[in-house]
């Protein structure tokens, strides 16, 4: 499965609640850290860790740039039930994104 682009209409219309584990990239297309950001998680995703993996434009996404207080990209928040978990702006390696999600509780 591959990283699910998402619209900030969209993301806000999605019930989540209850639904498990979610992880949503906030980045932007000038980014070139994004981009390394996004090809790390994309290794994660084929690793087949149980987190449905979406990204936003974060230049899009207003509310939830500003209800979640994200200050710069790239921004991986995790999600568990619709509510965020934890937020991560440095992504270290493959192996720690990997086990950041498979450990998700």
């Amino acid at each position: 499965m591959a990283i699910l682009e998402v619209q900030e209409a969209d993301w806000l219309k999605l019930n989540r609640i209850g639904n498990g584990k979610d992880a949503l990239l906030f980045s932007s297309p000038f980014c070139g850290t994004c981009k390394v950001a996004e090809r790390m998680l994309e290794i994660v995703d084929a690793a087949e860790v149980p987190v449905t993996l979406y990204k936003i434009n974060i230049n899009y996404a207003a509310k939830l740039r500003n209800a979640w207080k994200i200050t710069s990209v790239p921004c991986l928040v995790l999600l568990k039930d619709g509510e965020p978990v934890q937020f991560e702006y440095a992504m270290r390696s493959v192996d720690y994104l990997y086990k950041l999600m498979k450990n998700l509780d």
